[in-house]
């Protein structure tokens, strides 16, 4: 099957797709929207590009919509497979060209479609064309169901999962030692510093919590928009030498940074299934969540971890001394391990990724109507 997998441009997410896909034996091809510098793909993978230059004068994105046709005339796919469902496949959708797999990457039908009505106009668009929709989490399958009308038996859930053998609770603890915080209770943050990850309310909790409990420390990765602030807000504190601000991680840190911590934090105001708190899970690792419907697949308040309400820092610090004083939090992270292992295996659940082309091309070949299914 030749696969023309059209996206953004290359993030982690697209990698590990990509990575995947590669050790099928289906012939790939990379297609990327907003293409930022050159990138090294995995063997196999093989990029076309839209031309450089658009014509001047014309909307881009009818021009995008013309250059895709072009595109799909000369690499003739079986599958065209596009995501977010705003971006690329909506684009891909004004083509025509069916089988079209859509891919839902959350944040483009749980906000991006809340908040902005020709963001919900262009999702709608795109569902309406779309053969089959994957999607990462049941909220997002409510949502397309019940806000977009589209059908349930065309949806295909897939949590992007983790590696479970990369991510385990077997790895040291070497990033605690490194900072001397072996006697201290520690905290782990691993969202992007930007308003929708809610990093601000992860970070006044703790410093609410911190006062309280002088014991306590948290490791801060990521990068964003918000970093100032946020690191303004540790020096006005006065807990800047309890909070570390160590960017972002490469993969094979990763499970290092999972270990050295005892609980997890997101205060997410929006996540699809969040790969850093199914990272968590896998090391082991409880968690202190929002309440937001993504979260809620993942931990049940006293089961995973701890669940505040949205944006409530007040309830996010309480859990911070709670969890604090937990007698078995060991025990506690064994049932992450254990959720993890059943709903977060990335090997098994790339599977249903290729089950949704097969199953596209099924329907695209068979007598039933797009709009019979609307």
């Amino acid at each position: 099957m030749r696969i023309l997998y059209f996206t953004r441009d290359y993030s982690p997410h697209d990698e590990r797709f990509l990575s995947a896909l590669a050790q099928t034996a289906h012939e790939i091809f990379l297609l990327r929207l907003e293409p930022r510098q050159p990138v090294t793909l995995p063997a196999g993978i093989t990029e076309v590009k839209f031309p450089e230059k658009m014509n001047a004068g014309n909307n881009p994105e009818d021009n995008r919509v013309a250059e895709l046709r072009t595109i799909l005339e000369k690499v003739k796919p079986d599958v065209l497979h596009a995501g977010p469902l705003h971006g690329p496949a909506y684009i891909a959708a004004q083509t025509g060209f069916s089988p079209l797999v859509s891919m839902s990457w959350g944040a483009d039908i749980l906000h991006d479609g809340v908040v902005s009505p020709l963001d919900r106009e262009k999702i709608q668009t795109t569902l309406y064309n779309s053969t089959v929709l994957v999607d990462d989490c049941q909220a997002v399958t409510t949502k397309a169901v019940h806000g977009y009308g589209y059908p349930r038996t065309r949806i295909y859930c897939l949590p992007w999962g983790v590696d479970l053998e990369h991510f385990s609770p077997n790895g040291k603890a070497r990033l605690r030692e490194k900072h001397g915080w072996q006697d201290n209770f520690v905290f782990l943050s691993m969202r992007s510093f930007e308003p929708i990850y809610g990093v601000n309310v992860t970070l006044r909790a703790f410093i609410n919590a911190v006062q309280q409990n002088p014991h306590l420390r948290m490791f801060l990765f990521g990068k964003g928009s918000q970093e100032y602030m946020l690191r303004e807000m540790t020096e006005q504190a006065g807990v800047k030498d309890k909070v570390h601000f160590g960017g972002y991680l490469e993969r094979e840190d990763l499970p290092d940074a999972y270990n050295s911590a005892d609980v997890f934090l997101s205060a997410s105001h929006c996540d699809g299934s969040s790969v850093s708190l199914m990272e968590a899970l896998a090391c082991g690792t409880p968690a202190i969540v929002s309440d937001i419907p993504g979260n809620l697949e993942w931990v049940s308040n006293g089961e995973q971890g701890w669940v505040f309400p949205d944006g409530d820092v007040e309830t996010m610090t309480g859990l911070m001394n709670t969890a604090s004083r937990e007698p078995d939090l060991a025990e506690m992270g064994a049932r992450t391990r254990s959720l993890a292992q059943e709903k977060a295996d990335w090997k098994k659940n790339f599977k249903v990724l290729l089950e949704a082309y097969e199953q596209a091309v099924i329907l695209n070949n068979s007598t039933l109507k797009k709009q019979d299914c609307f």
